[in-house]
């Protein structure tokens, strides 16, 4: 981590992925699901979440969720295409969302 850019590594994490189903893959196979930047890489984003939660990060799987068509009226568009990655902690580490950070 030595090597990279702090003010990067804050720009990569967006957001976590709060869903159904990233509530059950956090409970049945202890990962975090996070909203990353789309040219992130595996390596940016395990130093990015190890630096701002002060965990130990086991692995990390990236994943490109491809854009919504929708419709307009009569016109086509779509949504942005984006960039999700699992977050797996070692044993014994763990990030709670719900306790108050002020």
């Amino acid at each position: 981590m030595s090597g990279m850019n702090k003010e990067r590594l804050m720009q990569v994490l967006l957001a976590p992925v709060i869903s159904e189903k990233s509530t059950h893959v956090a409970d049945k196979h202890e990962q975090i699901i996070f909203k990353v930047a789309t040219d992130a890489t595996k390596i940016e984003v395990k130093s990015a979440v190890e630096l701002m939660f002060n965990v130990k990060v086991d692995s990390v799987q990236m994943l490109n969720v491809k854009g919504k068509s929708k419709r307009f009226g009569r016109f086509m568009g779509s949504r942005k295409d984006w960039k999700k990655a699992y977050v797996s902690l070692q044993p014994g580490q763990e990030i709670n969302f719900a306790a108050g950070e002020s």
